[in-house]
């Protein structure tokens, strides 16, 4: 949903395929704020992992959103709710809950699209995309960009005062 923003620690979880119950047991690992980081394996949307349900409970106990690599369901229910959850995209089929399975696992380093994720990373995401900072690197990567909002508030002043952006750029 556009006004669906994500901002926290991450809290990464590895999930089995068509799986999801550590994501259950995620929800009540993390902390108010946290965002829960899954990987599944998953290229595709193939499993919803994730729908209506998981997103009150996670609201309930004050989660910061969830980046999913893998499927989601109730998309037209999501926005209601409120809590933001990035995902692969819909998908209705339903998931397992394994209790006997050892391949899930709770924090730990993941990896997702080529990104690793670490216990405390920063996570920020919005429609746009989602970016993951690392803990040690968080307080100044957050000051360059509010300087760089910042600049762009100038320079979009400026355009509305008549600049152009041939002449601010110095692409003349």
């Amino acid at each position: 949903a556009p006004r669906f923003r994500i901002c926290g620690s991450a809290v990464p979880v590895h999930s089995p395929a068509g799986d999801n119950l550590w994501i259950h047991r995620a929800l009540y690992a993390a902390r108010p704020g946290d965002v829960l980081v899954v990987t599944t394996g998953d290229r595709e949307p193939l499993w919803g992992y994730w729908g209506e349900i998981l997103s009150v409970a996670a609201q309930a106990r004050s989660l910061g959103g969830l980046v999913l690599e893998g499927g989601s369901r109730d998309h037209a229910a999501l926005p209601t709710v409120g809590f933001p959850v990035v995902s692969l995209g819909p998908c209705i089929r339903g998931t397992i809950k394994d209790k006997e399975s050892k391949i899930g696992r709770l924090g730990g380093a993941i990896e997702i699209g080529g990104v690793v994720i670490r216990p405390g990373d920063l996570i920020v995401g919005d429609q746009d995309g989602v970016v993951a900072i690392a803990a040690e690197d968080a307080e100044a990567i957050l000051t360059a960009g509010r300087a760089r909002e910042a600049k762009e508030v100038s320079v979009m002043d400026s355009l509305r005062n008549g600049a152009t952006t041939i002449d601010i750029y110095g692409l003349g």
